[in-house]
C-alpha cells in the first residue's frame, strides 16, 4: 500500500513538473494526485473511521492554512484595487536592477519576520507586479522574494509556519530562536542576492504587467490612503491577533478581511452597486487565483496521506538510524521539506526527539527552525511562499529549478555554515 501511494505522488509531482509539456494545469495534477493517495489508504485499510477520522484532523490544518491563504491574497488585491500600493511605487525612485534587488530582498525579509512569509511572498510578488514590466526580470526578483521571504521566516517565532509549531511545542523561546538564527538566515538572503549582483547590468523596464496597466476607476487619494493603511495594519496584527486570543493565524485574517469589508463598504455607502463594484470586496475575491488556492490544496492532501501511513516518519526514523548524525540529519530535512511539506517533517522531528533528548532552545531546534524553514525554497512548490509566488506570477516548475534553485542552494548552504561557525565559537 505505501509503495502504490508514494508512486502515485511521485507520478503527481512529475505531472506538476511538467505541467506545460502536458498541457494540464497543475491544480488538477495536484487534486488528482490527493484524492488518489487517500482512496488507495481507505481501501487497503480494515479501520475506515479511522482513515476517515486522520482526513478529518488533516483536513482542519490544512484548511487553516487555505482560509489564511485565501483572505491575504484579498486583501492584498483589495489594496491593489485601490492603487494602494502607489504609496509605496511611487517612492522607489531608482531602476537600476541592482539597486532594486537589494531594497525588495531587505523589505521581503523584514516583513516576513514581522508578518509571516507567505504574506511577505504575496505583498512582495504584487509590489514586483506593479513596479517591473519585462516578464523575464519580473521573475527573477519573484524567486529572489520566496527566498528571502522564507529567510526572513525562519529567524522568527511568527515567520513560519514549522518555526511557530517548535514555539508553541515548547521548543524554542522567541528570544533565543531571534538571536541564533538571524545571522544564518541574513546569510541564506544575502549570498543569492550578491551573486546575483554580479550578473545583473542595467536597469528594469518599469510599468507592471498588463493586469497592473487595466484601466479602472481613478480611486481618490483619501481612500485610497484608508485602505492602504487598514490593509497594512490588519496585516502587521495579525500575529499579534494570535498572541492575545491563541487562535490560530488565519482566525485573525479572516477577522481582519471582514473588517476590511466593512471599512470599504462604509467607504461606497452613497454609491450604486455599478460604481463601486471594481473597488468591493466581491471584486477582489473574483479576482485573487483560485486553481493556486485548489493547488496548494491538493499537494497538502497528498502529504498528509503520506504522513497518515506512516512513511514520513519512517523515512526520519531511517535517518536517525543510518546516519545518526544530527546535524547532517536536519540538513537533509531541509532538503526533503523542498519536496515534501516542511510541516509534517518537523512534526515528525518533533515526534522522535523529545525534549527529555534536546531540552527547550537546543541547538537541535534552532537549526531545524533554520533549516526547515529555508530548505523550501529550493523547489518553487517546497514552500508556502514559492507556491503563493508560482500562482500569482505564473512560475513554471523548471524555470525555477534552473534559475532559482542553485541561488537557493548557495543561501541555504551558506546559511549552515554560519550557524554551525557561530554554534562553534559560543
Amino acid at each position: 500500500m505505501v509503495t502504490v501511494i508514494l508512486i502515485i505522488f511521485l507520478l503527481g509531482y512529475m505531472a506538476i513538473a511538467l505541467e506545460h509539456v502536458i498541457r494540464l494545469n497543475k491544480a488538477a495534477s495536484a487534486l488528482i494526485t490527493g484524492v488518489l493517495c487517500w482512496v488507495v489508504y481507505m481501501i487497503n485499510t480494515s479501520n475506515k473511521h479511522v482513515v476517515n477520522e486522520q482526513l478529518a484532523t488533516h483536513l482542519g490544518d490544512i484548511a487553516g492554512i487555505l482560509f489564511f491563504l485565501l483572505g491575504a491574497m484579498t486583501i492584498v488585491e483589495l489594496v491593489d484595487s485601490y492603487d494602494g500600493f502607489e504609496v509605496i511605487t511611487n517612492r522607489i525612485k531608482t531602476t537600476k536592477k541592482v539597486n532594486l534587488l537589494w531594497l525588495m530582498g531587505s523589505l521581503s525579509f523584514v516583513l516576513s519576520a514581522v508578518l509571516d512569509n507567505l504574506t511577505a511572498t504575496i505583498v512582495m510578488v504584487s509590489l514586483v507586479r506593479k513596479l517591473i514590466r519585462n516578464k523575464q526580470a519580473r521573475l527573477l526578483f519573484c524567486g529572489i522574494m520566496v527566498i528571502t521571504s522564507n529567510a526572513g521566516g525562519a529567524c522568527s517565532p511568527i515567520g513560519d509556519v514549522t518555526t511557530t509549531m517548535l514555539w508553541i511545542g515548547g521548543q524554542i523561546t522567541s528570544v533565543k530562536i531571534i538571536a541564533n538564527v538571524i545571522l544564518p538566515s541574513i546569510a541564506c538572503a544575502v549570498i543569492p542576492m550578491l551573486v546575483l549582483s554580479f550578473r545583473m547590468r542595467g536597469a528594469v523596464e518599469v510599468g507592471g504587467t498588463e493586469e497592473a496597466k487595466t484601466i479602472k476607476p481613478q480611486t481618490p487619494v483619501r481612500e485610497r490612503n484608508i485602505v492602504f493603511v487598514s490593509g497594512i495594519l490588519i496585516l502587521l496584527l495579525v500575529p499579534v491577533f494570535k498572541t492575545f486570543t491563541h487562535l490560530p493565524p488565519f482566525m485573525g485574517m479572516l477577522m481582519g478581511l471582514g473588517i476590511m469589508w466593512v471599512i470599504t463598504e462604509i467607504l461606497h455607502h452613497r454609491k450604486d452597486m455599478q460604481d463601486k463594484h471594481f473597488l468591493s470586496v466581491l471584486h477582489a475575491l473574483r479576482k485573487i487565483d483560485t486553481p493556486s488556492i485548489l493547488f496548494f490544496l491538493g499537494i497538502l492532501i497528498s502529504v498528509a496521506a503520506l504522513q497518515s501511513v506512516g512513511a514520513l516518519m519512517n523515512m526520519a526514523t531511517q535517518l536517525n538510524e543510518h546516519i545518526g548524525n544530527a546535524t547532517i540529519i536536519v540538513s537533509m530535512i531541509g532538503v526533503l521539506s523542498s519536496i515534501v511539506d516542511n510541516v509534517p517533517l518537523v512534526a515528525a522531528s518533533m515526534g522522535m526527539y523529545g525534549l527529555d533528548r534536546y531540552p527547550t532552545d537546543h541547538f537541535f531546534w534552532h537549526f531545524l527552525a533554520y533549516c526547515a524553514g529555508t530548505g523550501g525554497s529550493l523547489l518553487v512548490i517546497g514552500s508556502a511562499a514559492g507556491v503563493a509566488a508560482m500562482g500569482i506570477e505564473k512560475i513554471e516548475f523548471f524555470w525555477y529549478m534552473r534559475k532559482i534553485a542553485w541561488l537557493a542552494l548557495l543561501g541555504y548552504l551558506a546559511g549552515i555554515g554560519v550557524f554551525l561557525l557561530q554554534q562553534a565559537i559560543i
